[in-house]
């Protein structure tokens, strides 16, 4: 069985360092000329799919905007991800989740087991119940070869109120104690199957990920203000695992074809540009 770290590095070595985020807001969807509801939701995801599959290493559907949807949402998402893997790219199913016990659990057996409905190559998970309640996520991931990214510094300007104050010894921040225990982690279990989620968007991360030994994923490229240009600067050593996420800069021009592929490539250019 791969890992998804292997996994990740083969495709982004074939197709690039990007992820495209699959993120069908109300405006979107009426911008591309479909209705906001099941028929228009599914019509707008799989045609990103449709038409950057070859292209793209990873894509990022976010759960909230098929959930508002209901069930039939839901049915579209689970298309979506099989679209996903029928294309040879990955899928970071962006949910956030994090519990306790049983119910994280619940939802490492919803997103992480071979055969589940919505499972996917990795998730994105929160901490802030304690690192040591995503534990049931990260045998999941360990156990079927997949991935978990968790988050650590946000793209939001609100984050730093939780994510720099003070953790448990007083030196360090809660996000350098979250960083420091996933790659502890990863370090036990040799798959680098835990992740990180560090925006783009900051002048200033506030936290030290050099050496981190798994992927970053990077929202906040684009439309939040960040750039591909000036991830080097802002990780320093950490770029090589950096995976810049784009989402309405993207499918914000479909759904005509050439010009979807037209702001891919700019972005991938961007990417091997930077040193």
């Amino acid at each position: 069985m791969s890992t998804y770290w292997q996994r990740l590095n083969a495709r982004t070595d074939a197709r690039g360092n990007l992820c495209v985020g699959i993120d069908p807001h109300p405006p979107l969807l009426k911008a591309w000329g479909v209705a906001d509801d099941p028929s228009g939701l599914e019509r707008f995801a799989r045609r990103i799919v449709e038409v950057l599959g070859e292209r793209v290493a990873v894509f990022k559907p976010q759960s909230a905007f098929f959930e508002r949807h209901g069930s039939a949402g839901i049915a579209v998402l689970e298309r979506v991800l099989r679209d996903i893997e029928a294309v040879g790219a990955l899928s970071i199913l962006d949910v956030k989740r994090g519990d306790i016990g049983s119910t994280m659990g619940a939802y490492a057996d919803a997103y992480l087991v071979d055969g589940a409905p919505l499972a996917a190559d990795a998730i994105t998970v929160s901490p802030y119940l304690g690192f040591g309640s995503l534990q049931p996520a990260f045998d999941a991931a360990h156990r079927f070869g997949r991935g978990v990214y968790v988050l650590a510094r946000t793209s939001n300007p609100e984050g730093h109120l939780v994510q720099l104050a003070l953790g448990e010894d007083h030196e360090g921040s809660v996000a350098q104690e979250i960083i420091d225990a996933a790659s502890s982690a990863n370090a036990a279990s040799r798959q680098a199957a835990i992740g990180l989620v560090v925006g783009g968007t900051h002048n200033d991360l506030g936290c030290d990920v050099s050496g981190f030994n798994a992927s970053i994923l990077v929202p906040g490229i684009g439309f939040q203000g960040g750039r591909i240009e000036d991830l080097p600067a802002l990780f320093g050593d950490a770029v090589d695992v950096v995976l810049p996420a784009v989402s309405r800069d993207v499918i914000g021009a479909g759904p005509d074809a050439a010009a979807l592929h037209d702001r891919v490539d700019r972005l991938l250019a961007a990417a091997v540009q930077t040193p």
